[in-house]
């Protein structure tokens, strides 16, 4: 098992490598781990996310092997890369990975673990949720500052971003699930939109995002922003459910 410490936790390299030997046997679940599995431990004072990413496919084997880097090592170094750009997300510590002859079998990504407030699929889910409208301003103002800095997030979904209420009663907001990002020098405005599509299906919500982003975006008026979003959010969902329809199906043929 290969085992890349960052530099500032290079002391508990030790306790890091238990940690992923006794992983099945050892740590407390969190989630469903439907896919992957993430699991929390105690590391003196302070508490870690290990996540166990689902063996791949044969194929995948080989492309993690000889072609594309692991979904740890990218989740590692995209937040490194976060961090540098004053993007918030979970503070990285390692990866791991385990190679056969085939290729990749097993790769962990740890990073300190987060007690967040709420993520973005609260305000989804929970109209009245509390200082709704403000949250979604200020997380618009956010996604606004990725796109400056050219960082498409392409894992921008409702549970990926986790939002912490501060003392001083702003919010602040940290982007987890890392291994798809693509890095550019500066972002198209169609490019922009679509990053926003998969976050909420509600129109409403798109209204507040839209006018939000028109204060800081001045290339284009509120309403070409609006257009845009909604257009790309029911190209999404249209796609989405159409996808999920041939899920079932095919779920059923085969039972």
């Amino acid at each position: 098992m290969y085992l890349n410490v960052d530099s500032q936790f290079q002391k508990y390299e030790q306790s890091l490598s238990r940690f992923i030997h006794s992983f099945t046997s050892s740590g407390v679940v969190l989630g469903n781990g439907k896919r992957n599995t993430i699991k929390l431990f105690e590391l003196e004072e302070k508490t870690v996310n290990i996540k166990s990413f689902k063996i791949p496919n044969f194929y995948n084997k080989i492309i993690y092997k000889f072609f594309r880097k692991s979904k740890a090592r990218r989740s590692f170094e995209y937040a490194n890369i976060l961090l540098k750009h004053g993007i918030g997300t979970p503070q990285p510590i390692a990866f791991a990975e385990s190679f056969t002859l085939l290729g990749l079998n097993k790769s962990y990504y740890i990073s300190e673990h987060l007690e967040c407030d709420l993520t973005f699929r609260e305000l989804v889910e929970i109209p009245d949720f509390p200082e709704n409208e403000i949250i979604l301003r200020q997380f618009t103002q956010f996604c606004y500052t990725l796109h400056q800095k050219g960082i498409e997030f392409l894992d921008h979904s409702p549970g990926n971003t986790l939002i912490k209420k501060m003392n001083d009663g702003d919010y602040e907001f940290f982007l987890v699930d890392l291994n798809r990002m693509s890095f550019h020098q500066e972002l198209s405005f169609d490019e922009r939109m679509k990053n926003l599509s998969r976050l909420t299906p509600k129109k409403e919500m798109i209204e507040i995002m839209s006018a939000e982003y028109s204060k800081l975006y001045l290339r284009e008026t509120e309403a070409a922003i609006f257009q845009k979003m909604w257009f790309y959010t029911n190209d999404f969902q249209v796609k989405f459910y159409k996808k999920n329809r041939i899920k079932k199906l095919l779920k059923f043929w085969r039972s």
